[in-house]
């Protein structure tokens, strides 16, 4: 069988050497520059690959197709593809062939990361015998050539979801949905929401779909009637339907085997949004039968990944939060109501069509200073600009700091949470975040 790759980054290179350790014929095409650390990898197990371009009849020779999730259907070497009847797969698909190892995959527009790496966590701390992969940054197929987990904990996009079909997750969770990459559904939210419902697929009475019940674009798309699975929907709202519930500083889960509350007290997640997240993480791990003093121990534990709402220094009693990863305003609204303290805003970049009309009465409340980092704040400054009595703009993350800084008082928070992508100025939201680290570090706490 031959296959061909079209991506060689994480996804398209772990998908090649699960390829190549199954006797595939496999080949690789990436029409940008392929990274030193993955072209090394391909060259040590004599894969062929090519790129800056894609050969079509070499690619179009293949039985079978792996795209990685960044490049469209409307590329044409895929167009072409489709149009000679070649299947073309996610590498998650095809990573799900080679193992007989369970999955529990998350995905949502916002929080999905939080959660796998919460869920991950809890399934870890409590003995059992799980990998962590996916849209997280680590390549599911490559994990599958050794094949040493009973469980996967998945982390999964829209884009991944597109191309699987036979894939079956025994456990899937979906957190939200609001607009984000609309255009790679011809800006339709429902054809992206029913993207964001393919995590629960060939679902049968043993497994489990965990989603959010105040989520009004999920109770939109969610069919109930076409679902086999069982469903465990979580609430902070006090939804009707809902088998899991926030209560106080406690989380309460109704299922089939169990009835019973968690102490959340302890947890190191800040947020209303962060609530949801550990909500759907508790149910996964109460459906996977981990105890309750196993789960509230871990609670306590847990580190979120980086630029996630991460507090990264104290001085003078001002809190430093990087929260780059906020890029779009859903993100940051929670961001704003998670915080209590005043707070001293940095936001801005590329603007992606935004309506920030939903944070003007959280910045008329708390944001005392908006600090716009980006190359246009036009949007910024006319939306808040009579809400938020400070409103400065900059281009240097150094000199948002330095002003944030000075104009701080004890108690306060300074907020990096942009709301836009960070390309205008950054390499991308985690040079953002980091550069904001430094700047952090070298300005404010070394002072």
């Amino acid at each position: 069988m031959k296959v061909a790759i079209l991506g060689a980054g994480e996804s398209g290179v772990g998908a090649a050497l699960l390829a190549k350790a199954k006797g595939l014929e496999v080949f690789v095409s990436d029409m940008g520059e392929i990274k030193e650390s993955y072209k090394a990898k391909l060259v040590t197990a004599a894969i062929s690959f090519e790129e800056k371009t894609h050969s079509f009849n070499q690619i179009l020779n293949a039985d079978e197709i792996i795209k990685s999730p960044g490049i469209p259907d409307k590329a044409a070497i895929v167009q072409e593809a489709t149009k000679r009847e070649i299947p073309v797969i996610s590498e998650i698909e095809f990573a799900g062939r080679y193992t007989d190892a369970k999955f529990i995959c998350i995905t949502g527009t916002n929080g999905k990361t939080t959660t796998t790496l919460l869920i991950y966590h809890l399934l870890k701390n409590a003995g059992l015998n799980v990998g962590l992969a996916g849209n997280i940054g680590e390549s599911l197929a490559e994990k599958v050539i050794e094949n040493k987990y009973d469980y996967y904990v998945v982390e999964l996009s829209s884009f991944q979801l597109d191309n699987m079909y036979q894939f079956k997750a025994h456990i899937a969770v979906l957190t939200n949905i609001t607009p984000d990459h609309l255009d790679r559904y011809e800006y339709s939210m429902e054809k992206y929401a029913a993207s964001k419902l393919r995590i629960a697929q060939n679902m049968t009475g043993s497994d489990f779909f965990v989603y959010n019940a105040d989520d009004e674009n999920i109770a939109k798309a969610l069919h109930k009637e076409t679902f086999a699975g069982t469903t465990v929907p979580f609430t902070l709202k006090g939804a009707g339907n809902g088998k899991v519930f926030q209560e106080g500083k406690n989380i309460k889960v109704e299922v089939e085997f169990y009835k019973g509350e968690i102490d959340t007290s302890k947890s190191t997640l800040i947020g209303k949004h962060n609530q949801y997240n550990t909500m759907a993480a508790v149910a996964v791990a109460k459906l996977m039968q981990v105890s309750d003093e196993a789960i509230e121990q871990a609670l306590e534990t847990f580190q979120n990944a980086e630029h996630r709402l991460q507090p990264v220094g104290v001085a003078k009693e001002v809190t430093y939060i990087n929260d780059s990863k906020a890029t779009n305003v859903e993100a940051v609204w929670y961001a704003l109501e998670g915080i209590k303290q005043p707070i001293i805003w940095i936001a801005g970049g590329v603007d992606k069509g935004n309506d920030y009309s939903t944070l003007v009465e959280l910045a008329r409340e708390k944001v005392k200073v908006l600090v716009c980092l980006g190359k246009d704040n036009k949007k910024l400054q006319e939306t808040f600009g009579r809400v938020v009595p400070i409103i400065a703009e900059t281009t240097s993350i150094e000199y948002a700091v330095r002003l944030s800084r000075s104009l701080a008082t004890a108690g306060d928070v300074v907020l990096l949470s942009p709301a836009c992508a960070s390309f205008d100025l950054f390499k991308n939201y985690e040079h953002r975040g980091q550069r904001f680290k430094e700047a952090v570090e070298k300005i404010v706490l070394k002072k």
